[in-house]
C-alpha cells in the first residue's frame, strides 16, 4: 500500500508553449519548479502519474549530512539552510524538525567506519561526533543493546514526505507554475538537434529548455534518446506505527534496523540492513560498473530474480513520439511490501529498544529507488542534446538534499550562479 499524500488540484490541461518543461513530479523536480516560478520563469511540470507518487512520497524523512561522501557534503548544507526556511517560504508545515540523527556500531569494525568517515569530513566545519555507549544510553534511553559507539549530528533532521512535495508543488503553483498530473512524457521535440519541446501523451509543449527529474525513469527515457545513464533499481520496505511513545526525538540508524520520530505521533521503521535487489536486464548491461560497490555492500541485498525481470523487459526500450511509451503504461511504480525484512526491523529494533514491543503497525509500503555506481545523483546538461538538463540517480538520498538539488538544477537550466559545484554531479563522470 502507498503512502496517502497530502493533495493538491494541479491543472487539466497542457499550455501551448512555456520557457522550461520539468519532466517529473518528484520532489526535486517540484523544487526546481518553485525556484523557477519564484524567478519569474515560465514553468510546466509534467508528471506521469500523481506527484511525489513513488519514492519522493515513499522515502524515510531523513536529512542527514551523516555518511554523506565528501564531495556531497556542501548540497547537504545548503539543504539544511534551505529545509529551515521552507515552512515559510511555501506557507504550510513539512514536518521539517532539526531533531539530530545518530548511527550506532555492535562492532570494532563498524565503529571503524564511523570513525573513517568523520576523518574525511573533518575540514568541512561538521557537528558530527562519536559516541560512547554510554552517551547512547543518555541520548536514547531504554535500550538493552550492548553497542561498541556511535556517531552523532545533531544538526541533521527529518520532514514528513508525505507533506512536503504537496506543499512545494502548491507553493510553486501559487508563483505561476502550471503542474499536469497523468500527462506522460513521450520524448523531446528537436530543432537543429536542439531542445524546441517536448512530446507529451496530450499532444506537444513548445519551450527552449527540459529538466528530466524522472527519478527510475530517467534512465529508460534517455535510452530511447541514445544516452546512457547508468541507474539500478532497490527496494527499500518501509513500516509506519500509530502514534506511541518512543524513546527519543533523534532518528537512529542502527546496523540492522532503523527509526525515526513522524510528526503524527508515530514512527517510521525500516530494516537498514537489508533492500530488495530485483535482477533486469540492466544487471547484464551495466552491472559491471557497480562491481565495487557491490564488493563492500554485498551483504545489504536480497537479490532476487521473478517477476519483476519479466514485468521489466516487457516494457519498450525504443518507441516514437506517436506510440505509447513505457511510461503510460506504468504510472506509478507500486513494488510490494518484504514482510519478511519487516518483520526482521521489528525483531531487531525491540530486541534493542523494548518500547518498541507495544509498537501497533498502522501501514507498510515499499519504494524504488535509482542507485548510480558512486551513489551520487547526476545534476546537469546532457552533451549532445543542447537545452536538456538531467537530475536523476539520487540514489535514496534525494529528498534530503532535494531543496539544494532542485535549486541547482534550475540554476543549471538558466545559466545562474549555481548554488553549490555541479562538478561531483556531472553525467561525464561516468
Amino acid at each position: 500500500m502507498a503512502p496517502k499524500i497530502a493533495p493538491v488540484q494541479t491543472s487539466p490541461g497542457i499550455p501551448a508553449s512555456t520557457a522550461v518543461v520539468v519532466i517529473g513530479g518528484g520532489i526535486v523536480g517540484l523544487t526546481a519548479a518553485l525556484t523557477l516560478a519564484e524567478r519569474g520563469i515560465p514553468v510546466v511540470v509534467l508528471e506521469k502519474g500523481r506527484i511525489a507518487g513513488e519514492q519522493s512520497s515513499r522515502n524515510l524523512g531523513w536529512i542527514r549530512k551523516m555518511g554523506r561522501s565528501a564531495p556531497d557534503v556542501p548540497m547537504s548544507v545548503a539543504s539544511d539552510r534551505l529545509w529551515a526556511e521552507m515552512p515559510e517560504r511555501v506557507s504550510a508545515d513539512v514536518g521539517y524538525r532539526q531533531a539530530g540523527i545518530m548511527y550506532l556500531a555492535r562492532t570494532e569494525v563498524e565503529m571503524a567506519m564511523h570513525e573513517g568517515w568523520l576523518q574525511s569530513v573533518r575540514d568541512l566545519s561538521l557537528d558530527s561526533r562519536l559516541l560512547t555507549p554510554s552517551e547512547i544510553d543518555r541520548l536514547v534511553p531504554g535500550g538493552r543493546d550492548d553497542w561498541a559507539g556511535g556517531i552523532h549530528t545533531p544538526s541533521d533532521g527529518r520532514a514528513e514526505p508525505t507533506l512536503a512535495s504537496s506543499a512545494i508543488a502548491a507553493a510553486a503553483m501559487r508563483h505561476g507554475a502550471i503542474i499536469v498530473e497523468n500527462c506522460a512524457v513521450r520524448t523531446l521535440a528537436l530543432t537543429g538537434g536542439k531542445v524546441s519541446g517536448v512530446v507529451t501523451e496530450k499532444g506537444e509543449i513548445r519551450c527552449d529548455n527540459v529538466l528530466l527529474a524522472g527519478g527510475l525513469w530517467s534512465r529508460r527515457f534517455l535510452g530511447n534518446l541514445g544516452v546512457s545513464l547508468p541507474t539500478l533499481p532497490l527496494i527499500c520496505s518501509v513500516i509506519r506505527t500509530a502514534p506511541m511513545d518512543g524513546p527519543t526525538e533523534i532518528a537512529v540508524g542502527g546496523p540492522d534496523f532503523s527509526f525515526r520520530k513522524r510528526a503524527d505521533g508515530g514512527f517510521t521503521i525500516t530494516q537498514r540492513g537489508g533492500l530488495g535487489a530485483p535482477l533486469m536486464l540492466d544487471h547484464l548491461l551495466i552491472g559491471r560498473r557497480y562491481l565495487p560497490a557491490l564488493r563492500s555492500q554485498r551483504h545489504f541485498l536480497r537479490i532476487s530474480l521473478g517477476k519483476d525481470f519479466f514485468s521489466d523487459l516487457a516494457l519498450p526500450r525504443r518507441w516514437k513520439g506517436k506510440g505509447i511509451s513505457p511510461f503510460e503504461r506504468v504510472r506509478t511504480m507500486d513494488p510490494p511490501t518484504d514482510e519478511g525484512l519487516n518483520a526482521e526491523a521489528m525483531h531487531n529494533l525491540t530486541a534493542a529498544w523494548p518500547v518498541f514491543e507495544k509498537a501497533v503497525i498502522e501501514d507498510a509500503w515499499a519504494g524504488m529507488m535509482d542507485i548510480t555506481p558512486d551513489s551520487l545523483p547526476v545534476i546537469g546538461p546532457v552533451k549532445g542534446v543542447p537545452g536538456l538538463t538531467i537530475a536523476s540517480g539520487f540514489s535514496g538520498h534525494g529528498f534530503g538534499t532535494s531543496p539544494a538539488a532542485g535549486q541547482l538544477a534550475a540554476d543549471l537550466v538558466t545559466g545562474a550562479s549555481p548554488i553549490v559545484d555541479p562538478a561531483p554531479y556531472s553525467l561525464d563522470r561516468f
